[in-house]
Formats: structure tokens, C-alpha cells, sequence
């Protein structure tokens, strides 16, 4: 089977980087080398096309009692507007995948799951639920200059969005309905912004711009 690619392929091509398959798809591993990205994520900021990760959307007056079903950490203990880092537990006392839970309200969920565990993943809790995968684009923006160059671009109060919380807000003008959250797993701080795949390209071009007197890799 052919590799699936993201909604920014092209754009990927045209910077430089180097492609290879991962999870089915066709992904950037670098652009110039290893440890200048690097350097630049820990010490300045860098952008990351993370697309191939799955979407699931839970929505429905049981969505509260499916995923306390489903996953082994407590979601009672979320407010709206929280993640938390879970795992889907097998019915042999192991692991399925571990995962991401987004909570909106108690009747709207969002779990975020390994790329190569998709599918596993969706097979294993399907029903009350929409794979939004492949509609929707995921960019980490990561590094302790992150804060700043978004800021650039949204209305959203970034100062007072904590550790492991989300919320909805624009990009610029192109769109209001991005879902920025800040779970940083690069340890440097950061943001993830997930969009519609016709909203992609421009987004991603916005934040390299934005992040041009930063130092942007």
C-alpha cells in the first residue's frame, strides 16, 4: 500500500526535507540537520507537521461512561477544557495504546492516538464515536519562543492557558475553529494546533512567518 501523505506534502518537498515512511505515511524527518533542529526546538522554536496522529471524536450523553470505560485514567477529575494522558487497557491486563484524552464537556470528547495504532485503536472503541483523522492536520510548535510567535496569531490569551489544557481559537483570519493545546511533549513548551486540512497550508506558512525573527526551523 501506497504511504498516505499529510495535507502539507508539498510544502515539505519544496523546503528541502527529507521524506520517509512512518505510520503509513509519507513524513519529514529533517531539513537540514538533526541537532541544529534540535538546538533550535530547546532553545529557540521550532514547527513540526505531527498530521499522521489519529483523531477520534466522542460525542453524546454516554460519551462521559464510554471513555471512563475505555481508558484507564479517571476523567472525572477533568474540567472542560483539560487533557489528560491515558491508555486504552486490553481485556488480558495489557496495554492497547496509550493516548490522549481531550475533554470539551461531559458530552464531547476527543482522544488523540498513535499513528501506527490508528486503526487498532478505532477498532477497539468504536461506536459512539467520528474518526476525524483524516481531515485534520496536527502542528506541534514547540521551544520556549513558541508562546511568542504564536501569540502573534491569535486572540486566544496564551498566558493563561496551563499545562495539559486546551481551547478553541482563531489563526489569524483564516480560521476560528483551531483546537490549541499545550501538553509540550518535546519538554521545551509548546503548543499543539489541530485544523481542518483546507486550513493546512496557510497556517503553517502564517507560523513560519511568525517565527522568522525568532529563529523558526
Amino acid at each position: 500500500m501506497e504511504p498516505r501523505k499529510t495535507a502539507l506534502y508539498d510544502v515539505h518537498i519544496k523546503a528541502g526535507a527529507k521524506m520517509v515512511p512512518f505510520a503509513g505515511y509519507m513524513m519529514p524527518l529533517q531539513y537540514t540537520s538533526v541537532i541544529e533542529e534540535h538546538n533550535s526546538v530547546r532553545n529557540s522554536v521550532g514547527l513540526f507537521d505531527v498530521s499522521h496522529m489519529g483523531e477520534f471524536m466522542i460525542e453524546g450523553e454516554d460519551a462521559t461512561d464510554l471513555i471512563q470505560y475505555v481508558t484507564s485514567n479517571d476523567i472525572s477529575r477533568l474540567v472542560n477544557g483539560q487533557c489528560q494522558y491515558s491508555c486504552l487497557p486490553n481485556d488480558k491486563g495489557g496495554i492497547v495504546d496509550d493516548i490522549l484524552v481531550y475533554k470539551f464537556n461531559d458530552r464531547k470528547f476527543m482522544l488523540v492516538v498513535n499513528a501506527a495504532n490508528a486503526e487498532k485503536d478505532w477498532n477497539w472503541i468504536k461506536g459512539q464515536m467520528e474518526d476525524i483523522s483524516s481531515n485534520i492536520s496536527l502542528f506541534a510548535l514547540q521551544g520556549p519562543k513558541a508562546q511568542q510567535v504564536l501569540q502573534k496569531l491569535t486572540q486566544a490569551d496564551l498566558s493563561k492557558l496551563k499545562y495539559y489544557h486546551f481551547q478553541k481559537g482563531n489563526i489569524s483570519d483564516i480560521t476560528d475553529g483551531a483546537i490549541i493545546s499545550a501538553t509540550g511533549y518535546t519538554g521545551a513548551g509548546g503548543y499543539e494546533i489541530f485544523v481542518y486540512n483546507r486550513f493546512a497550508e496557510a497556517i503553517w506558512n502564517l507560523l513560519m512567518d511568525a517565527g522568522q525573527d525568532s529563529g523558526i526551523k
